[in-house]
């Protein structure tokens, strides 16, 4: 029957199974078999059987059992089609009853056979029928005695004799574990882990191959791989325990012996040294021939060996990078499937500082992942407290309610950041990012006490300044005191697979950078220009913030370009600086954007320091604060409109990239600046600032008598600018989309704000995802692909890409990818997941 049954088929070279209808160790198995692996008798369940069986529906079990011979020993283990979305776990020992105790007993003797026996029953009484482990433990004795005992509390539970009949035992057996997977609990969990809810399981019942024995030969069980699972190195890893079965190796490493020789203790290759090598030669063989480093699970009896199980090695994202790199070096895959195997987002594990796996954590709330990697300091409340710490040497994490552009030194100084508001674009975030700084934003679990400088857990712990705390920004969580970290690593295979990647790449990928540091990381992880270079967060260091102050007081032209005279130089040095450091890879500035209250302080103390500083009277200084106030300064006089209304602002700016373009182009490749005009609406306010723009671009030329070239671009950030494109982009060389901005604007919401409510929007589904965090490619996607169309149709060579943090998202670049787009622009510490987004996305083109 099982030679023909689709559904009930014992596993044979040629017979019909996939991993998609009898799961992924049921179709490796079969592949073991095919290399003449030395794999016991099996029988493969399909998924339909399965589900048949959870309904009460078991199958004819005479047949089932036919091919195992009389008085059969099996085990049964879970095969779902993807491995990580788990199962319920393996039962051995199935048809140990009075009978074949007897037999066994002769055979490896009586203890053994009674553990066996043992196992069996607990097992079966705990998974099958369902009894408290508990019902147990009071059994201590071992042997015969604790058999007894065992199926004594067994009966007294049930009030039945344990059953006898093997058929019966491998039936429950089945129905137990098919129903498992069907309740809701373990759907639950497996859609946690990206599992459809209808995902199917497998089962495969196994001939036990025992690793116990009283011949002459070696008997024991364990597993074998020949790499490192943290790191991909090659080495023999693995345990073997004497006498054993299953996995007991791992569950009893101290008892085990290693596999290869080791002068810390006895080894496998010691006990049997030709069976170690035929473990050794069959797991190479998996390795090419399965095209996948794989762990065996084996036993041997009186010497002769036993493959049970094959899986693909668990792996770090590390070991994971070289593993693949190592696999197309040797010929097993092509380069391009090796890019294929490495998920994109897993590089951040390579690229920053993590919380090791094996640590405890304790967990004080959860928040918004907003920027990756780990990091742990004392708790301080300001940007100058931040600093200070950091003066002292003491790493320090800065706890804000939300960040403004004034903490941008105190999140230099510190090594983590942690707000209570706040998304995946939020300030916070998007420095965080860019800086390659962990960041938790959004962690309203805790109460934020910062007057009395304190945060109030939700189990009522409280935490002052100067406590320890570590934010892990990979997964959006606070825990109290400092773990065991693992440390960032860019190694050569990691820079190997990075070099194939873009071999084959499409579509470029930029940085989004403001500072030298920035544009250096940008430049160490192979970014090809910066796409984004917010001018504004130069004008913050102390020396410059009073000198832009001095500016909005002043209530003329003349007044506010002699204050802008003195930033002059210090903008032009930056832009210096960044030119050098990109070797004449184009770099995108984008002219002055926030509104002026960013740049005065909000509280009394603050104007009447201010009020000091400027030698004015504390009412002139409060008055002009209150006066540039808006109600929704994110929507007021910004970007372009100050550059209209404001111009010396602009004018300096462009007098500062122009001479620094001269100054830069001096020393190496000619520099080419692109100039992007942000939160631009109207084709009037680009032939307006274009038109300044050029005057000052004449004028320098004139002063230097040096010629240069540049391109002036827009911003697109405003759903009316990407409706009008088609009258903006004659004027304009590019066209860079801001996502962050041009979500906020075509959904209506503030994007500091939305993390408050976003998740119960997403667990609702009113959005599939948060659409700060995924673009959104139904409205947001829309206006872009507009905008791309009609752009493209007034101006054949515009340039189009986009630099909000949607960036560095994989589905964000196979979007761009499709909609015709130059090139992506995301945070540096971002890049290297673009790139091999990119990458993958050209790949899968290519193989269709």
């Amino acid at each position: 029957m099982q030679h023909s049954d689709p559904h009930i088929t014992l596993i044979t070279p040629s017979a019909p199974m996939s991993a998609a209808t009898h799961g992924g160790r049921a179709k490796c198995l079969q592949r073991l078999v095919r290399l003449d692996m030395p794999v016991p008798v099996t029988v493969a369940l399909s998924f339909d059987a399965v589900h048949r069986i959870a309904q009460g529906e078991l199958p004819d079990m005479a047949a089932l059992l036919e091919p195992f011979g009389p008085a059969p020993l099996l085990c049964v283990r879970p095969s779902s089609e993807d491995p990580d979305w788990g199962g319920p776990g393996a039962i051995l020992n199935i048809g140990m009853n009075d009978a074949q105790f007897v037999e066994m007993s002769d055979r490896i003797g009586k203890d053994a056979a009674a553990a066996l026996y043992m196992r069996f029953v607990q097992a079966y009484a705990i998974h099958v029928a369902r009894l408290d482990p508990d019902a147990f433990e009071h059994v201590d004795l071992e042997g015969q005695d604790g058999l007894s005992e065992v199926l004594r509390a067994y009966e007294e539970e049930t009030e039945e004799a344990f059953p006898q009949d093997p058929a019966v035992q491998l039936a429950e057996v089945l129905r137990s574990m098919a129903r498992a997977w069907e309740g809701t609990t373990a759907r639950l969990l497996r859609q946690a882990k990206g599992a459809p809810a209808d995902a199917g399981l497998g089962l495969v019942v196994q001939e036990m191959a025992l690793g116990l024995g009283q011949g002459e030969g070696e008997s024991g069980s364990g597993v074998i791989q020949l790499v490192n699972s943290q790191t991909g190195e090659p080495q023999i890893i693995g345990r073997y325990l004497r006498q054993s079965q299953g996995r007991d190796a791992l569950d009893r490493r101290n008892e085990a012996a290693f596999l290869a020789s080791d002068p810390r203790g006895p080894s496998l290759q010691d006990l049997a040294p030709d069976a170690f090598a035929e473990l050794k030669r069959m797991t190479a063989l998996m390795r090419s021939r399965l095209r996948e480093e794989m762990q065996a699970e084996f036993t041997i009896e009186n010497g002769v060996v036993h493959i049970l199980d094959g899986v693909r090695v668990a792996r770090s994202a590390r070991a994971g990078v070289r593993i693949a790199v190592q696999l197309a070096e040797d010929g097993i895959i092509p380069r391009e499937e090796a890019i294929l195997r490495v998920e994109p987002r897993a590089l951040n594990e390579l690229l920053h500082r993590q919380v090791d796996p094996g640590a405890k954590r304790d967990v004080l709330a959860r928040g918004i992942a907003a920027s990756p990697g780990a990091a742990a300091g004392r708790i301080v409340f300001s940007a100058a407290e931040a600093q200070a710490s950091a003066a002292r040497g003491e790493p320090c994490v800065l706890v804000r309610r939300e960040t403004s552009p004034e903490d941008i030194r105190g999140m230099h100084a510190a090594v983590a950041v942690l707000t209570e508001r706040g998304g995946m674009t939020s300030h916070a975030a998007v420095i965080g990012r860019g800086m390659g700084l962990p960041c938790v934003v959004g962690a309203s679990e805790l109460v934020f006490h910062t007057r009395s400088r304190k945060l109030v857990a939700p189990d009522g712990r409280e935490l002052h300044q100067g406590d320890i705390i570590t934010v892990d920004g990979t997964n959006g969580q606070v825990l109290a005191g400092e773990p065991a970290m693992i440390e960032a690593a860019e190694d050569d295979a990691l820079i190997t697979l990075m070099g194939w990647a873009d071999d084959v790449r499409d579509i470029g990928v930029r940085a989004n950078a403001d500072t030298p540091t920035d544009a250096q990381t940008a430049r160490n992880f192979k970014a090809q220009g910066i796409g984004l270079c917010r001018t504004e967060h130069m004008f913050f260091e102390a020396d410059r913030l009073t000198v832009m102050r001095e500016m909005i007081f002043a209530d003329t032209s003349p007044d506010r370009a002699a204050a802008l005279d003195r930033l002059l130089p210090m903008q032009r040095a930056d832009f210096i600086e960044l030119f050098r450091i990109m070797q004449g890879q184009p770099v995108c500035i984008r002219l002055f954007d926030p509104p002026l209250h960013e740049f005065l302080p909000s509280d009394r103390a603050g104007h009447r320091e201010l009020a000091e500083a400027l030698d004015l009277p504390l009412s002139d200084v409060t008055r002009r604060v209150e006066a540039l106030a808006e109600y929704n300064p994110m929507l007021g006089m910004r970007g372009v409109r100050l550059g209209i209304t404001v111009p010396e602002i602009y004018d300096m700016q462009a007098r500062a990239i122009f001479e620094a373009t001269i100054e830069a182009s001096r020393e190496g490749a000619p520099v080419v600046p692109e100039i992007m005009i942000p939160l631009v609406s109207a084709k009037r306010e680009v032939e307006l600032v274009k038109t300044r723009v050029d005057a000052v671009a004449a004028a320098v030329r004139t002063e230097t008598g040096k010629n240069f070239a540049y391109r002036l671009g827009v911003m697109v950030e405003t759903p009316r600018a990407a409706l009008r494109a088609a009258e903006i982009a004659p004027h304009s060389a590019f066209l860079s989309f801001g996502t962050n901005d041009l979500t906020q604007m075509t959904y209506g919401l503030s994007r500091d704000d939305a993390g408050r409510f976003m998740s119960a929007y997403v667990k609702q589904n009113v959005f599939p995802e948060d659409p700060f965090h995924t673009l959104d490619q139904d409205g947001v996607g829309e206006l872009l692909k507009i905008a791309a169309e009609r752009g493209r149709g007034a101006r054949p060579d515009l340039v189009l890409s986009i630099c909000g943090e949607h960036g560095g998202s994989p589905e964000s670049i196979a979007f761009c990818r499709a909609a015709g787009f130059d090139y992506v622009s995301c945070s540096p510490f971002r890049v290297p997941v673009a790139r091999l987004a990119a990458a993958q996305l050209a790949v899968r083109d290519k193989i269709g």
